[in-house]
């Protein structure tokens, strides 16, 4: 008889629990919903990206491409979310400080009516520090990748 493992049980993510989890706020707030989010090991958020976004007014008047830097940020809030969701509603709202951007790659421009999947996967941690690897997908192909560092904070500031 051969023992088989059981299938993690994988969580969702709605806007409302989103919010919940992470501080920030529109325009900042660059993931719409999570899905087959499996503990702190390995998640897939989504950002619907519309021409409406603000920084399409200025990157670039006519050829509107989502700048790098927000895909990275997109990147550590998908890990900074699904940290907080594993912890519990305890930890929810805490602030998740950025640490480092490692082997950052951007490989297709993302534009208005891309669904971005954001997908992370645990490297490292030694709490309060945990590491992701995370790719930006859009329709099957790679947008972007890089290594995310991040720490979570005790307190949350004034």
């Amino acid at each position: 008889m051969t023992e088989t493992a059981a299938a993690p049980h994988l969580q969702t993510a709605d806007i409302a629990r989103i919010m919940k989890l992470l501080p920030h706020r529109y325009p900042f707030l660059l993931i719409d919903r999570m899905y087959d989010m499996n503990g702190e090991e390995s998640g897939v958020a989504v950002k619907n990206v519309t021409m409406n976004e603000p920084f399409f007014q200025g990157h670039f008047p006519g050829r509107p491409v989502m700048p790098g830097v927000l895909l990275i940020e997109a990147m550590a809030q998908t890990a900074g979310a699904l940290v907080l969701n594993h912890l519990g509603d305890e930890h929810a709202g805490k602030l998740v400080f950025f640490m480092s951007i490692e082997k950052a790659r951007f490989r297709k421009p993302v534009a208005p009516g891309d669904s971005v999947h954001i997908h992370v996967k645990l490297t490292h941690k030694r709490p309060p520090v945990w590491k992701y690897w995370a790719e930006a997908m859009v329709e099957g192909k790679k947008a972007a990748e890089a290594e995310i560092g991040a720490m979570l904070m005790n307190e949350r500031g004034a």
